[in-house]
């Protein structure tokens, strides 16, 4: 097997993503009987909760430790009150250990109890009723995140989960008293609390870091990359494909040298190898010293999924001349990690280019009010669709699109048809990878809404995602121009910014409260950076196991023992025990192997996915052909039918194509094995021009997008409400069908919904 890695003096790391670029959202959102029981409570407490549950509240998270606070992201940190709350009122504890005699009582009807069960009850009563715990002590900090597991399990997901979680954690703990024997041993090794004496090669350089901090459209990044092109050797490292092949095409149509690599993708010139790459963050190479790196949108080493490559590319990064750009809130952890790698820090701020304000209306729901240059965010890439059909039916204008998933080539070309003034491309319907650093000029910025879905049900964007999507309003310079332009800068194009200002507003009334205080309230500070643990400490924790020890259970094992420094927190894992659980399935791979695929970008929620996945590993663990054509699961006769607008057609299309995208990064690393990389980038490129032909002519229901902020912010209600009521009652959690609420219902059930959220939000 070939694996493609960078050695290093203490050994290997493999060049690959923990987690894909662009992470789906999809979820299945089912309305349960649970809605039904909770709907004539919520009725009664409608008024004395409305305002409470609707109302923006955007600061007064409390903490429910000191210790667990400085090591969660600042996503958990930020919960709303309710849940912190809740939790140190010790209703958590009463949860828990019901569920906990639910698990005994099944036992009992089973007619036998595991000899290790009652030990197993007193260390969840001692996880959730101690309130002295600290990360200090091995023991204590073990405890905490057993606590925050089962507390994640519950919040997210209900009773139901938590169980299930409390029988998966009893499993684990039967194999911790089985291997307790060389504890020391693995507590040693899952010591991790001195990061940055991972890489002792960026400890010997004495590096300059160069923080580049300010909001959009200042300038920061544009900074950076001028010192970057200055430069013989370097790196640019976005959070994107998007952005690294817009890079990848900026500096090569200057006449400057530069390669791409992304997980999927590697674009090297034959004539000459590029000093400069471009890279995705999760690519940045860490085995060669480059005078210059430039790692964009640093504030994303919080990110709870994603945080621990920024972090890896921070610690790790060979540049004697580093370059971070991001926001404001990242200077405390910035300075605190600098100081504790014993490299220089300078910082750099900037302010805007042209001003920022919130209108004081909205759009009203009428698309007839938009105006030229007008970019809509939406986030769904249906609704993005939707959107634009509804646009350009009610103006008689075209809009162009850009979300993350889109193939790089459409999103260039799209970008390109809206900054160009010259056409009758006058709006853009885009995600929220606007946020992101793309170079749109943007007029003004309307939220079709501030709700969004995620898989673990629905949340409001956060004060920073508001203020980095609404940022990107104002003209301040087209990225056309900045691409083609020699010599411009942002000093050019500041002359016109005092007079240029950037507007932000939403589609529906009810959200323009929330947007115009996030657009005032200051964002909390980042305290703490994601972390993983690298594949040769894995790799030798794994050794202190048997053979024929789940690789799932060593990974969770890992992080249940780990111990960090406050400057740093454990990424989520979720996705890497759904990951090892298929690993699992399938014998006769070596630990190299196994952290090949622990790293490969996969969507294991789709069943159908994590069937393919599963054959990609038997390929390698049988050391047979990996040939596309006889890889039976893979869905490609999708291809063969005609374009359908159908859910399920569309599905089986994104299917495919993660799937090729899976394919294409196996082909880098088991290049042995996946030998057809042309014919994969072929079909993936086919799979996406059906993509894009479903998504254009697929017509979305008129009455599903009207009133689409409320129905959201109702959704939210009624999933906020039915999760207090789990944590009073123990009952199921809920997931709620948005297109399943008709906006009737919504005006029925809240007859002052007008008046609170929409007929004075003008003049909030």
């Amino acid at each position: 097997m070939q694996v493609w890695r960078t050695p290093t003096p203490t050994g290997q790391y493999l060049l690959g993503a923990f987690k894909p670029v662009v992470l789906s959202l999809g979820r299945t959102f089912s309305t349960t009987s649970a809605w039904q029981r909770s709907k004539n409570k919520a009725k009664k407490q409608a008024t004395a909760s409305r305002s409470q549950v609707i109302e923006p509240t955007i600061t007064g998270s409390t903490v429910l430790e000191k210790q667990t606070q400085t090591r969660l992201p600042p996503h958990i940190r930020g919960r709303n009150a309710r849940r912190s709350a809740t939790a140190k009122a010790g209703n958590l504890a009463s949860v828990v250990l019901t569920a906990a005699s639910a698990v005994r009582l099944g036992f009992e009807r089973q007619g036998h109890i595991p000899v290790r069960w009652a030990k197993f009850e007193e260390f969840v009563t001692r996880a959730v009723k101690e309130e002295n715990l600290s990360h200090l002590s091995a023991e204590d900090s073990e405890a905490i995140n057993f606590r925050t597991r089962l507390e994640r399990a519950f919040v997210d997901s209900g009773a139901a989960e938590l169980t299930k979680t409390l029988k998966r954690e009893f499993k684990i703990y039967n194999y911790d008293v089985t291997f307790s024997s060389n504890l020391n041993a693995q507590r040693a090794l899952a010591d991790l609390r001195n990061p940055t004496e991972w890489y002792p090669a960026a400890r010997s350089l004495h590096r300059t870091i160069h923080l580049h901090v300010g909001p959009t459209n200042s300038g920061k990044t544009y900074r950076a990359l001028k010192r970057l092109e200055t430069a013989k050797t370097g790196f640019y490292a976005g959070p994107l494909r998007l952005l690294a092949h817009e890079i990848y095409t900026r500096l090569n149509a200057k006449g400057i040298p530069c390669g791409l690599v992304t997980g999927d993708e590697v674009r090297i010139s034959q004539d000459q190898v590029p000093g400069i790459f471009s890279n995705t963050v999760e690519m940045v190479p860490l085995g060669q010293d480059v005078e210059v790196g430039v790692i964009d949108e640093i504030q994303m080493i919080a990110d709870p999924h994603r945080g621990w490559a920024w972090t890896r590319a921070l610690l790790g990064a060979r540049a004697h001349e580093l370059h971070l750009c991001g926001e404001e809130r990242v200077v405390p952890l910035i300075r605190d990690l600098a100081g504790l790698m014993g490299d220089k820090l300078e910082i750099h701020h900037y302010e805007r280019l042209n001003p920022l304000k919130a209108m004081n209306r909205s759009l009203k729901g009428n698309l007839s009010n938009l105006q030229k240059g007008d970019c809509v965010v939406a986030f769904s890439r249906i609704g993005i669709h939707g959107l634009k059909q509804d646009i350009e039916k009610a103006t008689g204008r075209r809009a162009a699109i850009v979300y993350g998933s889109l193939p790089a080539e459409i999103r260039s070309q799209q970008a390109d048809l809206f900054n160009d003034p010259n056409n009758d491309y006058d709006f853009l319907v885009a995600s929220d990878a606007i946020g992101m650093g793309l170079n749109l000029s943007c007029k003004r910025i309307i939220f079709e809404s501030v709700v969004r879905k995620l898989p673990t049900g629905l949340t409001r964007l956060s004060v920073s995602q508001v203020k980095q999507i609404g940022g990107r309003a104002g003209r301040y310079r087209s990225a056309t121009d900045s691409r083609n332009v020699k010599g411009s800068g942002v000093a050019d194009s500041a002359k016109n910014a005092e007079t240029n200002v950037g507007f932000v507003t939403s589609l529906e009334d009810v959200d323009l409260p929330y947007i115009r205080k996030a657009l005032n309230t200051e964002p909390e500070p980042i305290l703490s950076a994601g972390l993983l643990p690298p594949d040769y400490i894995i790799k030798g924790f794994s050794e202190h196991f048997p053979a024929n020890t789940p690789f799932a259970y060593i990974l969770q094992r890992l992080h249940n023992i780990a111990q960090v420094d406050p400057n740093f927190f454990l990424n989520d894992c979720q996705s890497h025990a759904e990951a090892a659980e298929a690993i699992d399935s399938v014998k006769g791979l070596s630990m190299d192997d196994k952290l090949v695929f622990l790293s490969a970008p996969t969507h294991m929620r789709d069943p159908q996915m994590s069937t393919i996945f599963k054959e990609f590993v038997r390929c390698v663990a049988e050391n047979r052909s990996g040939d596309l054509l006889e890889i039976g699961d893979l869905p490609i006769d999708i291809l063969d039918k005609p374009v359908s607008g159908d859910k399920s057609y569309l599905a089986t299309l994104e299917t495919l194509h993660r799937s090729l995208v899976l394919y294409l990064w196996l082909s880098y690393r088991c290049g042995g094995v996946f030998t057809n990389r042309a014919l994969a980038t072929h079909v993936k490129a086919l799979t996406e021009i059906k993509m894009d032909r479903a998504l254009t002519e697929f017509s979305a229901n008129r009455q599903l997008r009207k009133a689409t902020s409320l129905r959201r912010l109702y959704a939210l209600k009624l999933q906020t409400e039915m999760r207090e009521k789990a944590f009073a009652d123990e009952s199921e959690g809920v997931d709620i069908d948005l297109e399943n609420i008709p906006a009737a219902e919504v005006w029925d059930d809240m007859p002052k919904q007008k008046e609170l959220l929409g007929a004075s939000s003008a003049t909030s």
